[in-house]
């Protein structure tokens, strides 16, 4: 089964809300990255909960049949990151996210607004 890009996306931070994500963020990548189309970014408060979100992530993709291409950092839940193809998820640890600030990287990305 194919799912859009823009479906896989709102599937991610749903999934992610589901777990009681932190400081969402979803990043258009569109024709600035050829790696991704979205970033889904956030964070929770504790090595359980990150990875809560990444599982939440990773279980509602496989029930749409949507390939997991990579998950890395499950062992340490410090950065979690979720590799679906056109959407990739970045799954902070609350102490490492300012650390990194991967959204200052990506910061010529529009930020998706959901209604």
């Amino acid at each position: 089964m194919t799912i859009h890009p823009d479906e896989l996306m709102s599937l991610v931070v749903d999934a992610a809300e589901n777990k009681k994500a932190i400081d969402l963020i979803a990043l258009d990548l569109q024709g600035i990255s050829p790696v991704a189309d979205y970033f889904v970014i956030c964070h929770g408060n504790s090595e359980t909960q990150v990875q809560a979100i990444a599982t939440e992530i990773r279980k509602k993709a496989e029930e749409q049949g949507v390939r997991i291409r990579g998950l890395e950092g499950m062992d340490t839940a410090r950065w979690v990151l979720v590799d679906l193809g056109d959407v990739v998820a970045h799954v902070f640890h609350r102490d490492d996210r300012e650390y990194y600030n991967i959204e200052r990287l990506w910061s010529d990305a529009k930020v998706v607004e959901r209604v």
